[in-house]
């Protein structure tokens, strides 16, 4: 099988193709295109002539085309669930149980938000004259979206970008492309052709595409690092950016928890998707006076977890290899795995480690895998000293029964999200985004619609 481009409505082949590898065998399967500037322009354009009439389209009707959509995804779950599995290795049950219908309800929310844009109210605040102010789609939008959640990441994406009445060009990953092309081939079936094209590549493909002089704005899910390559690329034309970067999440643990269950909750956080998850529940930071126990209790939790069973593999060889080699590198108390599972795919065995100063390279850089690394602290201070002491600030946790430490301590952690007593749930009506080396702007919510529109102020002398 050849995964192709989506462009104006039809699948469009390229000269040159890269393997697909489904990470749960190690095997390759199949064959996806790679794009070059030919393919990129013609994605580009057919956008960019889409983009007239899309964005004069009422909110009503676009509405009532990503309902639709939700719809078609809805209905077609399945056949989405074997493209997304295919390429990532995720557990059948977590992609149609949770995954899927939490993608039907992040577009039906965006869908009814394209109804409630708001400005200031219209009024004279110059005498003899009306100001009123415009709330206008961006023009072409390029998105790159990353391999760890390729079907909800491409629904965060697209679905405000077109609730605002914008039009895309959206490149998925080069190793799990064919969830989102599949999106678009539903889409097409209620959206006018242009309005959802998908480029497949690889990083240079990506250049191209933010380096095009089209689109007004460019959105990306993936690492710091990317995200610093395109918003330098961006700069030469003065696009928009809007990015959702690596995570690297503490979580405070006070000494007046429940060990037992908030071990199995915050294990449950870490290695969700493998730990492939920029909000996992990566740092543990605990109270010296029950750290010793509630280490034995993650131990115990975490060694429950089978590969292949709770969780998937890691996304690619070079995945594993990479994290392989900074366990290798550490120094620190390895209490369950740190080793490759099995020897076909590319599973990690579910790890804890203790005993890491502040500036080690797993404190630091997110591992991107199902490793809980532990620290220790005596005082609300030095908790939040540690928790802050990372480039990251996406998301965080504090799990305690003080309600009165929760109040001051969310004021404090340097973070976009802060859970409390839990990790990692999503809601379509609150925004996801973080501070720092996470990026800026907001994903889902009326913030992230907000986020695809331009402001326009409009003056009439009377």
């Amino acid at each position: 099988m050849i995964v192709a481009n989506f462009i104006n409505g039809t699948a469009v082949s390229a000269d040159e193709t890269s393997p697909l590898v489904d990470p749960a065998a190690g095997e390759e399967f199949g064959r996806a295109v790679v794009s070059r500037a030919a393919e990129v322009d013609a994605a580009v354009q057919a956008a960019a002539d889409a983009f007239p009439t899309w964005s004069r389209t009422t909110p009503g009707e676009r509405q009532l085309a990503l309902l639709k959509l939700a719809d078609l995804l809805e209905a077609n779950a399945e056949a989405v669930a074997d493209a997304e599995i295919r390429e990532t290795g995720k557990i059948r049950a977590v992609v149609l149980g949770e995954e899927i219908p939490q993608c039907v309800d992040q577009i039906r929310f965006f869908a009814g938000a394209a109804r409630a844009l708001g400005t200031a109210a219209a009024g004279e605040y110059v005498s003899g004259a009306t100001s009123y102010q415009r709330r206008e789609p961006v023009g072409v939008i390029a998105q790159i979206t990353p391999w760890n959640y390729p079907l909800m990441m491409a629904v965060w994406k697209i679905a405000p970008a077109l609730a605002a009445g914008n039009t895309v060009v959206v490149k998925p990953a080069d190793t799990t492309p064919s969830s989102t092309v599949l999106l678009a081939s539903l889409a097409a079936r209620v959206l006018p052709a242009g309005v959802f094209n998908v480029v497949l590549g690889d990083r240079d493909t990506g250049r191209l595409l933010v380096e095009h002089p089209a689109p007004a704005m460019v959105s990306l899910t993936g690492s710091t690092r990317a995200g610093v390559e395109v918003a330098r690329s961006a700069a030469a034309t003065v696009k928009r950016t809007h990015l959702e970067l690596g995570g690297n999440a503490p979580v405070l643990v006070f000494d007046d928890v429940d060990v037992a269950s908030a071990a199995e909750g915050i294990v449950g956080a870490a290695f969700y998707n493998a730990g492939q998850d920029c909000t996992a529940a990566t740092r543990v930071l605990v109270h010296s006076a029950v750290h010793d126990e509630f280490v034995a209790a993650l131990v115990k939790a975490a060694s429950a977890q089978v590969p292949g069973t709770d969780f998937g593999p890691l996304n690619s060889a070079a995945q594993l290899d990479r994290v392989l080699a900074m366990l290798g590198r550490s120094s620190a108390t390895v209490h369950c795995g740190g080793k490759r599972h099995g020897t076909t795919g590319f599973f990690l065995e579910p790890t804890v480690i203790s005993g890491l100063a502040q500036e080690d390279e797993l404190v630091q850089e997110e591992p991107f895998a199902p490793v809980i690394t532990v620290q220790s602290f005596g005082s609300d201070d030095e908790a939040v000293e540690l928790a802050n002491g990372v480039p990251q600030g996406l998301a965080s946790s504090i799990w305690t029964r003080d309600t009165s430490r929760v109040a001051a301590l969310t004021t404090r952690l340097d973070f976009g999200i802060v859970w409390v007593n839990t990790h990692g749930l999503v809601a379509s009506e609150m925004p996801h985004g973080g501070f720092g080396a996470s990026g800026y702007g907001k994903d889902l919510s009326m913030h992230g619609l907000e986020d695809y529109t331009r402001v326009k102020h409009v003056m009439i002398a009377h």
